[in-house]
């Protein structure tokens, strides 16, 4: 799991739920229609603006964020050096036996087994990243769009109670509860949207980003290895991906 995703939803809800307690009673902050207005308005206001593959994929997609990274850049430049080191002491043709389950990986040894033009992979390569930023776009942009509806819907949850208290001014006794779900529901769209959406469009904007790097070290070292398939090249090659500090621990 990923600390840090992890800690910051922990501290968040830590935080607020103390400055809550410290303050009086949860039970003050407990407001079963409020919640519905903001979550089940935000849902349905998704629903209307993506289809349901989309919405289910981006879901099903939120685990990544507390997925741990499997792989650092240098990890990722130090196997393109030893599948260089393959095809030179082996052949080309010996990486069409290497098995990983990274599929990208799998394609450029392929396509360095198959001898391909390295326009050819340059190419492959813009494809494959255009396609995984569309499918990652998605992803990210519901997330982002719950961000924005969830205020939204707090906003229209405080015109409510606005409405019902004005309403009930006769009775003393119906304003509070008027009053409780036109501040609450500002409060659960601001928390749902700051704590959770907003945050969670930006943590898989960076595994997107991530991902796309790794993408670029795969294919430019197979194309260095198909240019030239010394070890110690393409390492020097490929070692601009990686931090300064990192590129001492290589080989």
């Amino acid at each position: 799991m990923d600390i840090t995703t992890f800690f910051g939803i922990i501290a968040g809800v830590a935080l607020i739920l103390g400055a809550i307690l410290l303050g009086g009673s949860l039970e003050t902050f407990i407001n079963i229609p409020g919640f519905m207005i903001v979550m089940g308005g935000t849902l349905a206001a998704i629903s209307i603006n993506y289809p349901l593959n989309e919405i289910i994929q981006s879901h099903f997609a939120a685990y990544k964020i507390f997925a741990l990274r499997r792989h650092r850049e240098i990890d990722v430049v130090n196997t393109m050096v030893k599948i260089a080191d393959i095809s030179r002491r082996e052949g080309l043709l010996a990486l069409e036996n290497i098995q990983t389950e990274n599929k990208f990986l799998k394609k450029a040894c392929q396509l360095i087994a198959d001898n391909a033009d390295p326009l050819m992979i340059r190419e492959m390569l813009a494809i494959e990243i255009a396609s995984l930023r569309g499918r990652h776009h998605i992803v990210q942009d519901v997330f982002k769009r719950m961000g924005a509806y969830a205020p939204a819907f707090g906003m229209i949850g405080t015109l409510i109670g606005l409405v019902q208290m004005l309403a009930a001014l006769d009775d003393p006794t119906a304003i509070g509860p008027a009053m409780a779900l036109a501040l609450l529901t500002t409060f659960y769209g601001a928390m749902l949207a700051y704590l959770f959406f907003l945050p969670m469009a930006g943590k898989l904007r960076s595994r997107s980003q991530e991902e796309i790097l790794h993408l670029c070290i795969i294919f430019e070292g197979a194309k260095c290895i198909l240019e030239n398939n010394n070890p110690r090249l393409v390492y020097e090659k490929l070692s601009s991906f990686v931090p300064p500090k990192e590129r001492r621990h290589a080989r």
